[in-house]
C-alpha cells in the first residue's frame, strides 16, 4: 500500500483551490485541511469540504496544531511566507510554498534555516520545471546537444488579473511588488537559475501602460551570470497568453512554446535548430505539472528520492527577485546578494 502524506491547503483563493482539486487525483498526498480566513471563501472551502472529504479551520494556528497534519502548503500572499515556513517548521510540519518563497534574501535565509533545524522537506512552487519539454530541454543542455548556453529569452505573459477585483492583493503594491515579476516572471527567473546557476547582476524596467494595476504590468528583465550568459526575461499582466522559453547555444538552440496558460496545459510545441541540421518541430501532450512538483516533494518527505529544487536554488532565485525589484524602483544594474 502507497503511503501518503496528510496535508494542509493555507489560503483557498484561485490558486489554494486549483492545489486542492489537483491533489484528489495524487496517492502520495491528502488533503485533510483547509485554511481560509475570509468568510466569503471560508464558505466556498465549506461547499467543497463536502465532496473532498476535508475539515475547514479559520487560523493558521488550527493547521500547525493539528496532530494529523504532517505537511503545509502555503497559498497565502507574499509577505506572510517567512513568518508562516518558520512556525510551520517549528512545529515540525514539512512546508510546500507557493513562489516566491520570501520576498528577501534574509528572509529565505531564516526560512530555510528553521527548516533544516527541524528536519522538515522544504518545497517551492515552480512546477514549471517539471513539464515535460522543460525536462528534456535540460537533458539536452546536460548532455552538450547545444553547446555552450550563450543565452535564454523567455516570455510569461497573461491578462488573468482583469477578472480581479481592484482590491485583490495580488495587485497590490504592498503585497505583490512588481506584480509581473511575482505573478509569472519569477518562473523563468527560476528556470534560468535552474539552467546557469545563480545570477550576479540584473537590470529591470517596470511600467503600467495596459491596465490600472498599482503594481505594473509591464516587465522587462536582464538578468547577467558568470562567465557572460544571459537571460533576456518579458512578463506582462495587460495582454492575452503568451509563454516562450529558448536556449541558444553554441551547437543549436531549442525553443518550447506553450499552447495554453500552464494553469490548464494542453502541451509543448518543441523547435529544435542544430547546426548543419534542419530545424525540427515536436509536440509535446500535457502533464500535470502542478501535481509532479507537489508529489516529488511528498516522495522527499517519505525519503523516495531527494526533492529536485535545491535550497541554493531557492535562495538564488529570491536573491534574484530581491535585486529584480531594486532594480524595477532605481533604474540601475544592481548586484545579487548569494
Amino acid at each position: 500500500m502507497t503511503k501518503s502524506v496528510n496535508v494542509a491547503v493555507i489560503g483557498y483563493g484561485w490558486w489554494g483551490k486549483i492545489i486542492t482539486a489537483t491533489l484528489q487525483e495524487s496517492p502520495l498526498l491528502n488533503v485533510v485541511l483547509v485554511v481560509e480566513s475570509d468568510p466569503k471563501v471560508f464558505e466556498t472551502a465549506q461547499v467543497s469540504a463536502q465532496t473532498m472529504n476535508f475539515s475547514v479551520a479559520r487560523d493558521f494556528s488550527d493547521a500547525v496544531k493539528h496532530p494529523d497534519v504532517q505537511a503545509i502548503i502555503l497559498c497565502t500572499p507574499h509577505q506572510f511566507h517567512a513568518e508562516q515556513i518558520q512556525l510551520a517548521a517549528a512545529a515540525g510540519k514539512h512546508v510546500f510554498c507557493e513562489k516566491p518563497l520570501c520576498l528577501t534574501y534574509q528572509d529565505a535565509q531564516k526560512a530555510i534555516a528553521t527548516c533544516n533545524a527541524a528536519g522538515v522537506q522544504l518545497g517551492i512552487g515552480h512546477e514549471r520545471r517539471f513539464e515535460p519539454a522543460v525536462m528534456a530541454m535540460r537533458e539536452a543542455i546536460t548532455a552538450g546537444t547545444l553547446g555552450t548556453v550563450l543565452q535564454i529569452e523567455a516570455n510569461f505573459s497573461q491578462d488573468k488579473f482583469f477578472a480581479l477585483p481592484p482590491d485583490n492583493w495580488r495587485l497590490s503594491n504592498k503585497f505583490a511588488p512588481v506584480g509581473p515579476l511575482t505573478a509569472t516572471g519569477i518562473h523563468l527567473v527560476d528556470l534560468a537559475i535552474a539552467i546557469l546557476g545563480p545570477a550576479e547582476s540584473v537590470w529591470a524596467r517596470l511600467a503600467t501602460r495596459g491596465s490600472q494595476f498599482e503594481n505594473g504590468d509591464t516587465l522587462g528583465i536582464m538578468l547577467a551570470f558568470p562567465g557572460g550568459a544571459n537571460a533576456l526575461i518579458s512578463a506582462i499582466l495587460a495582454t492575452p497568453f503568451d509563454g516562450r522559453f529558448c536556449v541558444y547555444g553554441s551547437m543549436g538552440w531549442m525553443e518550447i512554446r506553450d499552447n495554453t496558460h500552464p494553469e490548464h496545459p494542453t502541451g509543448w510545441n518543441v523547435t529544435t535548430q542544430l547546426r548543419g541540421q534542419e530545424k525540427k518541430t515536436h509536440f509535446m501532450p500535457p502533464a500535470p505539472t502542478v501535481r509532479s512538483n507537489l508529489e516529488a516533494f511528498a516522495n522527499g518527505i517519505l525519503g523516495v528520492a531527494p526533492y529536485p529544487v535545491t535550497q541554493a536554488e531557492m535562495l538564488a532565485n529570491v536573491g534574484a527577485l530581491e535585486a529584480i525589484m531594486r532594480s524595477a524602483g532605481s533604474g540601475k544594474i544592481e548586484a545579487i546578494q548569494g
